[in-house]
């Protein structure tokens, strides 16, 4: 795509993603009928609502050149639901988002996450548990996403950055903007190592419906949702009905049954939530149940136009025979089981890509994992 046509395309995502009243359905919609964001937004400005059309006749110039001015900014990105980098996972929900504003590395949204939810009046066990599975998930290789809310979310990021993994953090305001501000400075961690992701963009201020809306792209980004504490009124509890809906895995810690902050968890339990105590209960249920991330994988770097693009030349055919990355990956694994970070090391690969590596390898029959460690599947005699 030329310069002035990616200019255009970009100008027209922008433009219906401020829209009022316009919102992720009906810019769905719009381009299911009309095929790209320049032809949607034609058609909308004379079949969207009035409220939406006004802006749409005439659109904030200068708002539109400073959305144009972040997104240049280095590591800022707009992955559209068009696009094919738009994460596979959260392409499949029903009510997937129209575009991701993302601060970090986009990839990241790519990789096997798990969500780790839960009370912002969290107790202190409660955000000992969540800094304890959060750093099992990430030395297994997983991502590890939540909300940057106060108590859980707050600190399932931190462990995760802390045990040297990946994390990514959902917010229910405009991307450049932080939600509570004392998590400013964890923000800017994530933004370095993992990836800031929100639906709003800059300079959306947050609004309590926001909130409710961004956990169905925590849930939906994750092959499973761990709630770590919650009130009967919490909006973890939300989380984990969007989990559900979506056809994910739910998982729930119990607690005392004097305390508050575990009766949404007991609640969840009874209506069917995976309950657990260990983080390897967590990661052994969520073995295998990647495909559809590993499949879109697949796609996403197999496919490109005339096949000259550069992934597509690493992954086609056999990767494991041309891939300078697959050969060194499949060096360093034998037949005795291996952790992720040890992988690593090994191989001087980042976990992320790890991760996705060896999913599409355990898919393919050619590795095992048990309890986040890999192993070089062995042949059976006959």
């Amino acid at each position: 795509m030329s310069d002035a046509l990616e200019t255009r395309r970009t100008r027209a995502w922008l433009t219906l993603l401020r829209a009022p009243g316009l919102g992720a359905a009906a810019i769905r919609d719009l381009l299911a009928r009309h095929g790209d964001a320049s032809t949607a937004l034609e058609r909308a400005r004379r079949e969207a609502p009035e409220e939406a059309r006004s802006w749409l006749a005439a659109p904030d110039s200068v708002r539109l050149a400073e959305d144009e001015a972040w997104l240049a900014e280095p590591h800022h990105h707009l992955l559209v639901c068009d696009s094919e980098d738009f994460p596979v996972l959260l392409r499949e929900i029903g009510s997937a988002p129209a575009a991701l504003f993302v601060i970090g590395d986009p990839a990241l949204l790519w990789t096997a996450q798990i969500a780790v939810v839960g009370a912002r009046s969290a107790s202190a066990a409660g955000v000992a548990n969540a800094r304890a599975f959060a750093r099992a998930f990430a030395l297994a290789g997983n991502t590890v996403t939540s909300g940057l809310a106060e108590g859980i979310d707050g600190a399932a990021h931190a462990a995760a950055l802390d045990a040297g993994g990946k994390t990514v953090a959902v917010l229910g305001t405009g991307i450049d903007l932080v939600y509570p501000l004392q998590h400013a400075e964890l923000a800017a961690r994530i933004a370095a190592s993992g990836a800031l992701v929100s639906e709003y963009p800059p300079g959306v201020p947050g609004h309590p419906k926001h909130f409710p809306r961004r956990n169905r792209i925590i849930s939906g980004l994750s092959l499973g949702t761990l709630v770590v504490e919650a009130s009967l009124k919490s909006g973890s509890l939300t989380t984990a009905r969007y989990a559900a809906e979506q056809g994910r895995e739910v998982f729930a810690l119990p607690g005392s049954i004097h305390s508050p902050l575990a009766r949404g968890c007991h609640k969840l339990i009874r209506e069917g939530a995976k309950l657990v105590e260990t983080a390897g209960e967590v990661l052994e249920e969520l073995h295998g149940v990647g495909a559809l991330l590993a499949d879109g994988l697949r796609e996403r770097l197999a496919t490109t136009a005339d096949g000259q693009d550069a992934a597509a030349a690493r992954f086609a055919g056999d990767p494991r025979a041309r891939d300078p990355d697959y050969a060194a990956l499949t060096k360093a694994l034998g037949p005795e089981p291996v952790a992720l970070d040890e992988l690593a090391l090994r191989t001087g690969l980042a976990a992320a890509s790890l991760s996705s590596m060896l999913l599409m390898l355990e898919l393919d029959g050619l590795v095992v994992a048990e309890n986040g460690r890999y192993a070089r599947k062995t042949p059976t005699p006959g």
